[in-house]
């Protein structure tokens, strides 16, 4: 998981977020990603949940969102959007190191949305996003401020994912096993 940012620095990020969610939602580029009715959904990294509301839309009341993330400010945005939206199919988990309790193989689809460049070991961090997605489940991971590059060098550092599609602003992986 990436380095946990001091709280004045989560603030900053989360007031940016909102206000450039205003002009330009990003929620809309979950669109692309495939999501349906009753998948099960893990947005690792969730940061203050920005993509969550649409998520809970996009899965329905018979799925499932995980709201993962290493800050403790993110769980509990979370949980304000939970109640501010009464959405009762989004659970926030919070990481530490690299783990976190949600079972293995569980998840039809994980986003890593402004993350993979702020983790520091990327082979255990894609080691667990490995363990917890279904083996036909799909993984999206966006650069970050990386290089697509250097993206596609750490998932074949891996040796568990092979990218199966490029987009613009993300790539699509799968398990290699």
């Amino acid at each position: 998981m990436p380095e946990r940012m001091p709280d004045i620095a989560f603030k900053i990020m989360s007031f940016t977020f909102r206000v450039i969610d205003v002009f330009f939602p990003r929620s809309k580029k979950l669109d692309s990603f495939g999501i349906k009715k009753g998948s099960i959904v893990i947005d690792y990294g969730c940061g203050p949940g920005s993509y969550l509301e649409k998520t809970s839309k996009l899965v329905g009341e018979n799925g499932k969102i995980y709201a993962v993330d290493i800050h403790e400010l993110a769980i509990k945005s979370v949980r304000k959007i939970i109640e501010k939206h009464n959405l009762k199919n989004i659970e926030p988990v919070l990481v530490k190191n690299y783990s976190c309790k949600i079972k293995d193989s569980v998840a039809d689809l994980i986003y890593c949305l402004d993350t993979f460049h702020m983790v520091k070991d990327s082979k255990l961090f894609l080691q667990e996003l490995h363990r917890l997605l279904k083996k036909d489940g799909v993984l999206i991971i966006d650069d970050g401020h990386q290089s697509r590059q250097e993206t596609k060098r750490k998932i074949a550092d891996s040796k568990i994912w092979k990218v199966s599609e490029e987009f613009k602003n993300y790539l699509k992986s799968i398990p290699k096993n």
